[in-house]
């Protein structure tokens, strides 16, 4: 069988009312195809990843690669069967499907690639703001970034689909509106805590492992769900608050805190000399600045309060430690108090004054102080306190 006899063979030969040379001539357009868009797959793959290891553009070579790694070969076999079929010469009909193939196949993939890139910017996201920190600080954001990015990608994918295959979406789109406020309606406060959630994500107020304190409850965050956020306080217990509450109010986070200002304050008593009154603040500094990881900021008379002289001091703790500033304290204090009884002066003791009356008799000398403490009274008289 010589060569024109075979083509003159397979022109006269049909197969479903297609002669057998235009199905051979579609096969073979369809492996070329094949191969080919496999082949400028790799050699794309292949050199995003060498841009990516020593290109310029490393960061931007890396996710060009990662994306393309997640094509089909499913959609690009179908691709290939439909470059075949597009060498057939088909009806109008037939020819109008093949282009709404070729739309959802191209849907389709660019859907798989969108989601790719929502997980790998997701992941970025976690490198870049949770590096350092526990799994549980980022799995509720990032679930709700990537289930959230993920609905919207494949809901327009799927809307763009149905509207290519004739499909009136615009009823559909409608009912899913008024379905969506309906829903919002019945959970607004579940869909609250959710998008407060991602606040929290994407503000980051505190962290897991965050030391916050919010209104009376104090303590470290333990975990950041979708719709509550886990405080271990100080007492033991684990409080479990709101995202919608808590973030209505103040919150003090001491996680970026370097370093504590201390204010404290004392009394020496009144008969005190001006030498021995001015040699306090001095005696205080001296305590303070011999501490390496303290800083003195003042000490002064404050003022003259009703029954003693009252001083202030300021110092800063160059560390956020809340018992390494209570050692300091204590020890400033012990010193405190041997600076002052060597200089002969004492710490200021509160007093009260009880006066002691008779029951409204006319003529009677003034009432005498009984200092405080004393239970002695004349005449059966009961106390009073001024």
């Amino acid at each position: 069988m010589n060569p024109p006899f075979f083509i003159d063979w397979l022109q006269d030969r049909t197969l479903w009312g297609l002669s057998l040379s235009s199905l051979v001539v579609a096969v073979i357009a369809a492996v070329v195809a094949y191969l080919v868009m496999n082949l400028l797959l790799s050699l794309a793959v292949r050199r995003s990843k060498h841009i990516a290891e020593k290109g310029t553009h490393r960061q931007l070579g890396g996710a060009i690669a990662e994306l393309l790694a997640g094509t089909s070969h499913l959609l690009i076999f179908v691709a290939a069967v439909l470059v075949g079929v597009g060498m057939l010469d088909l009806s109008d009909r037939w020819a109008n499907r093949v282009s709404q193939l070729w739309f959802i196949a191209v849907a389709l993939q660019i859907g798989l690639w969108g989601s790719r890139a929502v997980g790998m910017g997701v992941r970025n996201y976690r490198a870049r703001h949770f590096a350092n920190t526990e799994q549980a600080q980022y799995s509720a954001s990032a679930t709700l970034m990537s289930w959230g990015l993920r609905s919207l990608l494949w809901a327009t994918v799927i809307l763009a689909m149905l509207s290519n295959l004739g499909v009136n979406i615009t009823a559909f789109v409608a009912s899913l509106g008024i379905g969506g406020v309906a829903i919002a309606l019945a959970v607004q406060n579940i869909l609250g805590d959710l998008f407060a959630s991602l606040a929290i994500a994407v503000d980051k107020p505190f962290e897991v492992g965050d030391f916050i304190v919010v209104g009376s409850v104090a303590g470290s965050v333990q975990q950041i769900g979708l719709k509550t956020t886990r405080i271990r306080s100080l007492s033991g217990e684990r409080v479990v608050m709101s995202n919608t509450d808590l973030l209505k109010q103040t919150i003090n986070n001491y996680r970026y805190m370097t370093e504590r200002r201390i204010v404290f304050k004392f009394s020496v008593p009144y008969g005190t000399t001006p030498e021995q009154a001015g040699a306090s603040p001095q005696a205080v500094r001296r305590i303070i600045e011999a501490e390496p990881k303290l800083r003195f900021d003042r000490a002064h008379l404050l003022g003259f309060g009703d029954t003693a002289l009252n001083y202030e001091v300021v110092y800063i703790v160059l560390d956020a430690d809340y018992n390494l500033y209570m050692d300091y304290q204590q020890k400033i204090n012990l010193a405190l108090m041997r600076e002052l009884e060597s200089i002969g002066v004492g710490f200021a003791i509160p007093a009260r004054a009880v006066y002691v009356a008779g029951p409204g008799c006319a003529g009677l000398p003034p009432a005498q102080p009984i200092p405080a403490g004393d239970t002695s009274a004349s005449g059966g008289s009961a106390p009073a306190v001024a």
